[in-house]
């Protein structure tokens, strides 16, 4: 499964996209379990705390936030595009 990320994402985990392997299928939650599994520095990027998605991350799952699916608990396959986009600041 091809998982892209955007902006200061990118420099945690070395580049635009990470692959995990495809096994039985994972709810987005899982998904970020592994990613951060993999990736301790995201944890902080992504939650607001340990139980908690922050509210600025949008998770995009074939183009749709997962908030309008099933949020954490969206059933991912093997085909499914994903993408995370961290909290962005500016003005």
């Amino acid at each position: 499964m091809e998982i892209k990320v955007y902006a200061t994402l990118r420099d945690v985990v070395g580049g635009p996209s990470v692959q995990l392997n495809d096994g039985p299928e994972l709810t987005v939650g899982q998904m970020l379990q592994e990613l951060c599994a993999r990736y301790p520095e995201l944890r902080p990027k992504l939650a607001l705390n340990e139980d908690e998605l922050h509210p600025a991350v949008h998770i995009l799952v074939n183009g749709r936030d997962m908030r309008y699916l099933n949020g954490l608990e969206t059933r991912l396959t093997a085909k499914d595009t994903i993408r995370i986009f961290p909290p962005v600041g500016g003005g």
